[in-house]
C-alpha cells in the first residue's frame, strides 16, 4: 500500500521540539551486503542445470543446491550476529558458529556440484576444500570468545540477557503495531524512542548491577508502550483521528525523555562508583608511601 512521505517540513508536520534528533542518529547499516546475497544465485543455477543431468546428476545437483542455499542463509544470520557482537561492549560469543557452518556447507555444495560434472572422489574434494577456504577468506569466522565478560557474574548476566530479550520483543511488537497505522512520521517517532530505549538496554548490559533500578523501564514501561501502540494503531487505521495521533506522539515524547533521564542517571551512578574506587586507590597508595602529583 502506498504511503505519503512526511517530514519535519512537510504540510501538517509539527514543529521541531527539544527532543528532536537527526534522522541518522543511532542508524546502523545492515551487515548483509551484496556479496552474501549473491550466494543465493549459484544454487538456483545448479538446480536448473541438474534437471537434464540424469538421475544421479539430478540428485547430486539438488543436494548441492540445498547445501548452498542453507549455507547462504546461515551466512546472513552469522553476519548479523557478528555485527551485534561488535556493536556491544559486553557480549557472549554466538552459540552457533554460523559462518563456519556456512563455509562447510559451501564446500559440500560445491563438491556435490563438481560430482555432478565429474563423478569421482578427488575432484569433488579438491573443489569443496577450495570453496570452503575461499568462503572463510571472504567472510571470516565467527567470534569464538566472549567480550567484556571478565569479572562479571555469569548468573547476573543471564538474568540481564533474559530481561533484554523480553524488552527487544516488546520493541519489535511496538514497531509492528505502529506499521499498521500507515503514518511515516509516527513510525519515525517510534524509531527515535526505541533508540533511547536501546541506549538503556546497552547500559544495563554493560553493568548488570543496574538491572534492579532499570527493570521497571525494561518491563512495565515497554509493555505499556506496546499496548498503547496496538490501541493507537487500531483506532488510527480506522478513523485517522488527529487527537489520538497527537496524544500518542506526546506519550512517545514523555517515554523518550524518561528513558533518556534514566540512562543518564545510571551513567552518573557508574561515574560516582569510579570516583570512589579512584579515591580508595589514592589513599592506599599514599599509605604505601607512593605520592601522586
Amino acid at each position: 500500500m502506498a504511503q505519503r512521505f512526511g517530514g519535519k517540513f512537510s504540510p501538517g508536520a509539527s514543529g521541531p521540539t527539544g527532543t528532536d534528533r537527526p534522522a541518522f542518529d543511532g542508524a546502523r547499516v545492515d551487515p548483509v551486503g551484496a556479496r552474501s546475497n549473491l550466494l543465493f544465485l549459484p544454487p538456483v543455477l545448479l538446480a536448473f542445470t541438474s534437471l537434464a543431468a540424469g538421475a544421479t546428476g539430478l540428485a547430486a545437483g539438488l543436494l548441492g543446491a540445498a547445501a548452498l542455499t542453507l549455507g547462504a542463509w546461515l551466512l546472513r544470520d552469522g553476519l548479523r550476529a557478528e555485527a551485534e557482537f561488535k556493536f556491544r561492549r559486553v557480549a557472549r560469543r554466538p552459540a552457533i558458529p554460523r559462518k563456519i557452518f556456512a563455509a562447510a556447507l559451501a564446500g559440500i555444495g560445491t563438491g556435490l556440484a563438481a560430482f555432478k560434472v565429474d563423478p569421482g572422489v578427488v575432484a569433488p574434494i579438491i573443489y569443496g576444500l577450495a570453496a570452503g577456504a575461499l568462503h572463510l577468506g571472504a567472510f571470516g569466522i565467527d567470534p569464538l570468545k566472549n567480550k567484556g565478560m571478565e569479572g562479571i557474574d555469569t548468573f547476573q548476566q543471564d538474568r540481564v540477557a533474559r530481561v533484554v530479550d523480553e524488552a527487544e520483543k516488546y520493541l519489535a511488537e511496538t514497531s509492528a503495531a505502529v506499521a499498521r497505522a500507515g503514518d511515516r512520521q509516527v513510525e519515525a517517532r517510534v524509531d527515535r524512542f526505541q533508540i533511547r530505549a536501546r541506549e538503556l538496554l546497552r547500559t544495563v548490559e554493560e553493568d548488570p548491577r543496574d538491572l534492579t533500578a532499570a527493570r521497571k523501564f525494561l518491563g512495565v514501561y515497554l509493555m505499556g508502550a506496546r499496548d498503547a501502540s496496538v490501541k493507537f494503531a487500531d483506532v488510527y487505521s480506522r478513523t485517522r483521528d488527529a487527537q489520538a495521533r497527537t496524544d500518542y506522539m506526546l506519550l512517545l515524547t514523555d517515554l523518550e525523555e524518561t528513558f533518556g533521564a534514566k540512562t543518564k542517571k545510571l551513567l552518573l551512578d557508574t561515574n560516582s562508583d569510579l570516583n570512589v574506587e579512584i579515591e580508595v586507590l589514592r589513599d592506599r597508595l599514599q599509605r604505601e608511601g607512593v605520592r601522586l602529583d
